[in-house]
C-alpha cells in the first residue's frame, strides 16, 4: 500500500510503498477513500522538518534540554543513536479521514466488512490503508459523501470548543482565526442559533466567513474593530471569543479579552500563548478562560482511545467519538454545508505538491484533501527490502523493533558476518518496519507474524514489542520450533509463566534468552571476577523518576506495571552476581493514590546464603545518576555507578575505573547471544534463572500486598 510520509531529517515528503498496518483486538482495518490535510499542524510539522538541525532546534527546546540530559547519563554513543533514529525515521502525516472497512479485529461487534467509516486520530494517516481503534472511528450511512466525511477530526475539534463555550440560543459569539478549524467552527455555531462573528488576518478567509458561515466577519487590521462588535451585540461585547488561530503572538488572547462582555467566556481551541494582560481579564470583566482539549473527552485516554472503554452517557454526555458522530450527522443531514471548505483535491500520488502549495501558499486555500484510487488492486504480502541472501548459521526476524531495539539491540547486529542473515521484521507499523528494514539490512518487512514463524530459513526471532504481548509471540516462536530472545519482561501473566516453562521444556533443544543485559556489563562483569567466595550481601538502588500514570507501561494489563516491566533487571542482576537463586523475598511500597507500586524496597535471601536489597524509587531528583551498586565480600566492597565508573575497595590502593560511555551490557550480550546461535553451547541464561527471577516478581507483588516474606518455590 501507498503512504504519505516525511522523513524528519530533510523534510521531504516521500510517498512510500509499505506493508499493511497489522490489526489488532479493537482495531478497525479501513480503505481510504479520502484524507484531509490539516493545513495549520501538517503545515506547521512539515516547515520544522525543513528547517536546518539548528532551526528544528530553536522550534523544540524541550528536546534539545533531552538530549543533553540524555548526553550526560547514556554517553555519546547512545544519545547519537536515539537522534538519528527519530531523524531517520519515516514520520506518517495526516489524522482525518473516510473509507471503507475491509478487516476487523477481535472484540468489536458493531462495525463489520464493509461499513463505511470516518476515522480521527494519529492513526487516520494518509494511506491507502489505515488501522483505527474502535473508538477513533464512527459508522456511517452507507450514502455517505466521503470527501466530505473525511472532515471528521476536525469537525470533532471545532465541535469540542463550542462545547466548552457553553453558549445559548440567541447569545453572540466571535471566532479568532477563521482557517478550516474557525470556518467549521462558525458553521456550527451558526446552526445552533448563534450570532456569529469573524476575525482573521486574511482578507480571503474574511469574505469566505461573510458569504458562508458568518453574520458578520473583519479584519484583523479593521479600524474600530471592539466598536463594531460592541454595535452587533447591542453594545454588550461577545457572550464568548472561540480562538481557533494558530500563531505564536500574544495578539489573539488580549484581543479576545477586549472583545468579550463583561463576566463572559473565552476559549482557547487553537495553537496560541495565554500570557495575557491582566486588566481585562480580572480587574475589568472577570472573565472566564477554558481550554479545550482537542476531539473531546478521551482524548489522550489509554484506556478509551486503545482498549475502546467507553465512558457512560449519563455522566460523560460527549466523548471525542460522540462528537464525531454529532459532526457527522450535522453533515449528512444538510444541517450545515461543507462543500466550499474543499478548495483543491489532490490525488495520494501528489501528495508533496500539496503541501508545497501550502507552504508556499501559491494560491488561496482552505480545505486540501487527498483522493485514493479505490479501483487499485490492494494485496497484501510481504515487501522486499533487501536482496535475498543465501542462509546463514544465524537466519533472524524482528517481531517489533521500537526505540529500544533500534538503540541497543539491533546496532549490535554485525553486518559483515556472511553466518548471520537478517531477514525480517515486522512492527505495528508499516513505516517503523519498513525504515528498520532498510537502515538494518532486512530482506523483508510485514504485517504478519505467519510470514515469520512458518519461514523455514528463519531460526531466530527477537521479540520486542509491548510487554503484553511478549508471552503470545515465545510460546507461537517455541511451537514453530525458533530459537527466541525476548525483551524483558518474559510475561505480566503468572499463568503465561507456567505454560511458557511447560512449553520449553517440551521444546528444550531450542534457545530461550531474556534480555538482561546488566550482567553482561563490562563493569559488572570486573567486578564479579573479583569475588572469591559466597555469601556476599548487595545493595542496589534506582532512581527510577516518575512516569505517569496513563502511560502503557504503568498499565497493569499492557506493560505490566514497573516491578515485572523493569525490576526484574535488578532481581536477575543480584541472582547472576552471587551465583544462586532467590528462595524469598519481602517487599514494602510506599503509598501512593494510584497503586503504582513504583517506589519499592525489596530484600531478597538466596540459596548459598546472600542477602540482597533492590531500593526501586520514583520520588527521587532527576539530577542523580539512575543506578547504583554496592556488593560487599569478605574484606571487599566494589561499587558499580550507572554503569559508567567503578570503584574497588580492599587491600592495598582501590582499583578505579571509568568508561567515556555507559555501557549496560547490551553489546556483549547480543554478540554472545548470536555467537550461542552459531557454535551451540549452554544458554545465554540458564531457563532456571529465567523461570525464578520473573517468579520473584510476581511474589514481589504478593509481598506488597499481603506484608509478608513469600517463599520462590
Amino acid at each position: 500500500m501507498e503512504q504519505v510520509t516525511q522523513q524528519l531529517k530533510s523534510g521531504e515528503i516521500i510517498i512510500q510503498e509499505l506493508p499493511w498496518p497489522k490489526v489488532g483486538s479493537g482495531m478497525v482495518l479501513v480503505r481510504n477513500h479520502y484524507s484531509l490535510i490539516s493545513a495549520g499542524t501538517e503545515g506547521t510539522k512539515v516547515k520544522t522538518a525543513r528547517k536546518s538541525l539548528i532551526g528544528k532546534a530553536k522550534e523544540r527546546p524541550q528536546q534539545v534540554k533531552q538530549v543533553l540530559d540524555s548526553l550526560k547519563t547514556r554517553g555519546l554513543v547512545q544519545t547519537y543513536r536515539a537522534v538519528m533514529k527519530k531523524l531517520d525515521a519515516y514520520s506518517p502525516l495526516g489524522y482525518s479521514s473516510a473509507g471503507e472497512v475491509i478487516e476487523v479485529g477481535s472484540c468489536i461487534e458493531d462495525i463489520s466488512v464493509g461499513d463505511k467509516v470516518a476515522c480521527a486520530g494519529g492513526y487516520a494517516n494518509h494511506a491507502e490503508i489505515v488501522c483505527v481503534p474502535r473508538n477513533l472511528c464512527v459508522k456511517l450511512p452507507n450514502d455517505v459523501d466521503l470527501k466530505k466525511a473525511c472532515y471528521n477530526t476536525l469537525g470533532a475539534i471545532a465541535l469540542q470548543g463550542i462545547r466548552q463555550a457553553d453558549l445559548r440560543l440567541g447569545e453572540s459569539c466571535v471566532v479568532i482565526g477563521l482557517g478550516l478549524l474557525g470556518q467549521l467552527t462558525c458553521l456550527m455555531l451558526r446552526a445552533s442559533g448563534v450570532r456569529t462573528f469573524g476575525i482573521d488576518i486574511d482578507q480571503n478567509a474574511v469574505e469566505t466567513a461573510s458569504k458562508h458561515c458568518c453574520d458578520a466577519a473583519w479584519i484583523r487590521q479593521s479600524p474600530g474593530l471592539i466598536s463594531k462588535v460592541e454595535n452587533q451585540t447591542s453594545g454588550l461585547g461577545a457572550d464568548v471569543v472561540i480562538i481557533t488561530a494558530g500563531t505564536s503572538s500574544l495578539d489573539p488572547i488580549n484581543l479576545a479579552g477586549e472583545l468579550a462582555r463583561k463576566r463572559g467566556r473565552v476559549v482557547v481551541v487553537g495553537a496560541v500563548p495565554t500570557g495575557f494582560n491582566r486588566d481585562p481579564y480580572w480587574y475589568g470583566k472577570e472573565l472566564e478562560l477554558r481550554m479545550s482539549c482537542s476531539y473531546g473527552p478521551g482524548r489522550y485516554d489509554l484506556d478509551y482511545e486503545e482498549k475502546g472503554v467507553e465512558y457512560p452517557a449519563a455522566y460523560v454526555r460527549w466523548t471525542e467519538n460522540r462528537n464525531m458522530q454529532a459532526f457527522q450527522d450535522l453533515v449528512h443531514s444538510g444541517r450545515i454545508e461543507i462543500d466550499y471548505l474543499t478548495t483543491q483535491e489532490f490525488p495520494i500520488e501528489e501528495a508533496p505538491k500539496a503541501y508545497d502549495m501550502i507552504l508556499n501558499r501559491s494560491e488561496p486555500f482552505l480545505g486540501v484533501v487527498l483522493k485514493y484510487d479505490v479501483t487499485k488492486l490492494l494485496e497484501k504480502e510481504p515487501l522486499r527490502v533487501g536482496t535475498s541472501k543465501a542462509a546463514g548459521k544465524v537466519n533472524l526476524a524482528f517481531i517489533g523493533a521500537g526505540s529500544y531495539a533500534q538503540g541497543n539491540l539491533l546496532p549490535n547486529i554485525p553486518r559483515n558476518d556472511r553466518d548471520i542473515v537478517c531477514k525480517a521484521v515486522m512492527t505495528q507499523s508499516g513505516t517503523t518496519s519498513k525504515r528498520v528494514a532498510e537502515r538494518f539490512g532486512f530482506e523483508f518487512c510485514t504485517d504478519s507474524e505467519e510470514d515469520i514463524l512458518k519461514n523455514p530459513d528463519i531460526d531466530t526471532v527477537f521479540i520486542t514489542t509491548r510487554h503484553d504481548t511478549h508471552a503470545h509471540y515465545v510460546r507461537l516462536c517455541l511451537e514453530a520450533k525458533k530459537h527466541v530472545f525476548v525483551e524483558k519482561p518474559l510475561c505480566i501473566c503468572l499463568k503465561d509463566l507456567d505454560e511458557i516453562r511447560d512449553l520449553y521444556n517440551q521444546h528444550n533443544n531450542q534457545y530461550l534468552a531474556v534480555g538482561f543485559n546488566r550482567r553482561f556489563a563490562p563493569l559488572a562483569v570486573q567486578l564479579k571476577s573479583r569475588i572469591t567466595q559466597d555469601p556476599i550481601s548487595m545493595l542496589y538502588r534506582i532512581n527510577a523518576g516518575t512516569i505517569p500514570k496513563n502511560t502503557w507501561i504503568q498499565d497493569i494489563k499492557i506493560g505490566g506495571g514497573r516491578i515485572l516491566g523493569e525490576v526484574c533487571h535488578f532481581v536477575d542482576f543480584l541472582t547472576w552476581m552471587c551465583g544462586s537463586l532467590p528462595t524469598s523475598v519481602f517487599a514494602s511500597a510506599l503509598p501512593d493514590p494510584h497503586g503504582l507500586n513504583d517506589t519499592v524496597s525489596m530484600n531478597l535471601s538466596f540459596t548459598n546464603g546472600s542477602i540482597g536489597t533492590i531500593s526501586y524509587f520514583a520520588n527521587g531528583s532527576t539530577e542523580l545518576p539512575k543506578e547504583y551498586i554496592e556488593v560487599f565480600c569478605s574484606g571487599l566492597t566494589g561499587i558499580i555507578q550507572d554503569f559508567k565508573e567503578m570503584k574497588i575497595y580492599g587491600k592495598g590502593k582501590p582499583t578505579r575505573k571509568r568508561l567515556l560511555n555507559q555501557d549496560k551490557g547490551q553489546s556483549q550480550m547480543m554478540k554472545q547471544f548470536l555467537q550461542r546461535i552459531k557454535m551451540g553451547g549452554e544458554a545465554l541464561i540458564s531457563p532456571e534463572e529465567i523461570f525464578t527471577v520473573t517468579q520473584v516478581c510476581f511474589a514481589v507483588l504478593q509481598s506488597i500486598r499481603t506484608q509478608q516474606s513469600v517463599s520462590i518455590k
